[in-house]
C-alpha cells in the first residue's frame, strides 16, 4: 500500500512520527517521507537517528498554522498523517487562543492543503479527551475531529478520504503518569501521589498506535473513527508495580482530568461496530456511494460505551510490571 508512495507527517518529529517513520521504512519501500514540523533542533536529532534512510526522508520546517507552507509541502503527497497539535492540558488552558490556532485552524489548513493537492488519504490523530471534553485541549480536538469527518463532504470528485484514529496517552509519553512516577522513584522518593484511588487508564504502546493508523490507511472509506481494544489498569496498581510497597497519598483530581478515559461515548453506540481487535465509529452522513463504508463487524448494543473504567480487559500488578520493561521514556 505504501510502496513507492509519498507520505507526509505533520508533527513528524514527535514520538509518534518517529515510530511511524521507522515502521514504514521497515515494512514498505516508500518513495519519500516528509517530516513537517516547526522545531529545527528536533529535526536535526531525527535526521541523525535515521541517517541510513536519509535518501528517503525530507525535512520541512513549517507550522500547520501556515497555509502557504503547507500547500508547498503537500505537493505530490499520496498519504498524510496529521499528528501536530498542542497537547499539554495546562498549557492549552493558559493559552487558549494558541490552542485554537494550532488544533482547529491548523486542522482546517491541513484539510484544505490535502484537498488542493489531491492527497489519497488523510488520517488525523485524536484523543480520548475529545470525548465529552472537560478541558480546552479536548474541546479543540473535538472540533478538529468534526472538521476532518466533514471534510469528506468537500472532496467532491477528488478521491481524498479523511478518517480519525483515537487513543489515549501512550505508555511513557511526556506529561503522562508513568514518567511522572519514574522521576519520583529515580530521585529516591518512597511515596507516590495518586490523584484519585478510583482512577483508571488504558494501556497502549506506541507500536499499537502506529498499527492502528496503518489499519485506517488500509480500510477507511471516509469519516470513520478507529479505536483499539486495549487493556485497562488502575493507577494504584501502576504505583505498586513501579514501586512495590510504596505509600500512596490521594492528592485530588487535577483541573481538566477525568477518572476514566472514554473512547466510545454512549451517544455514538448506534454507529459503533466491534471487530476482533478494534472498534469503528462510522459517520452518520453518507456523502456518496463511493464513500459509503459497509460495516462487516458486529454492531454494539444501544447504550454501549467503551472506557477504561468499564473495560473487560484488565492488567494486574505483575502484568504491568512486565509491560513497564518495554516502555521507552521520551
Amino acid at each position: 500500500m505504501l510502496n513507492d508512495k509519498s507520505i507526509l507527517i505533520t508533527g513528524g518529529t514527535g514520538s509518534f512520527g518517529k515510530a511511524f517513520t521507522r515502521y514504514v521504512l521497515e515494512n514498505y519501500n516508500p518513495r519519500k517521507i516528509i517530516i513537517y514540523s516547526r522545531d529545527e533542533f528536533k529535526q536535526f536529532i531525527m535526521r541523525n537517528e535515521f541517517q541510513e534512510h536519509d535518501a528517503k526522508l525530507r525535512f520541512f520546517i513549517g507550522d500547520v498554522r501556515d497555509r502557504e507552507r503547507l500547500a508547498r509541502a503537500f505537493e505530490g503527497v499520496d498519504y498524510c498523517i496529521h499528528a501536530a497539535a498542542l497537547k499539554q492540558v495546562p498549557a492549552c488552558e493558559y493559552n487558549p487562543a494558541e490552542a485554537v490556532k494550532t488544533n482547529i485552524n491548523g486542522a482546517q489548513n491541513v484539510i484544505d492543503a490535502a484537498l488542493d493537492a489531491g492527497v489519497k488519504k488523510v488520517v488525523a490523530l485524536s484523543t480520548d479527551k475529545a470525548v465529552n471534553p472537560v478541558n480546552l485541549y479536548g474541546g479543540t480536538k473535538l472540533v478538529s475531529d468534526k472538521l476532518f469527518i466533514a471534510a469528506n463532504a468537500y472532496a467532491g470528485s477528488k478521491d481524498t478520504c479523511f478518517s480519525i484514529v483515537r487513543y489515549g496517552n501512550v505508555a511513557g509519553s511526556r506529561g503522562s503518569v508513568i514518567p511522572f512516577f519514574h522521576d519520583i522513584i529515580k530521585n529516591g522518593g518512597d511515596e507516590l501521589p495518586i490523584t484519585d484511588y478510583r482512577m483508571t487508564r488504558f494501556w497502549i504502546s506506541l507500536r499499537q498506535g502506529v498499527e492502528l493508523v496503518v489499519k485506517a490507511l488500509e480500510e477507511a472509506k471516509g469519516g470513520e473513527t478507529f479505536i483499539s481494544k486495549i487493556p485497562s489498569f488502575k493507577i494504584t496498581d501502576l504505583a505498586q508495580a513501579m514501586l512495590p510497597g510504596c505509600r500512596m497519598t490521594e492528592v485530588g483530581i487535577r483541573v481538566g482530568e477525568k477518572l476514566h478515559e472514554i473512547m466510545v461515548p454512549v451517544e455514538d453506540s448506534l454507529n459503533t461496530y466491534e471487530y476482533d481487535n478494534h472498534y469503528v465509529i462510522y459517520p452518520q452522513m453518507v456523502w456518496s456511494e463511493s464513500r459509503r463504508a459497509v460495516p462487516t463487524g458486529r454492531q454494539v448494543q444501544e447504550g454501549f460505551s467503551y472506557s477504561s473504567g468499564n473495560n473487560d480487559q484488565w492488567l494486574g500488578v505483575e502484568e504491568i510490571r512486565e509491560l513497564l520493561k518495554t516502555v521507552e521514556f521520551e
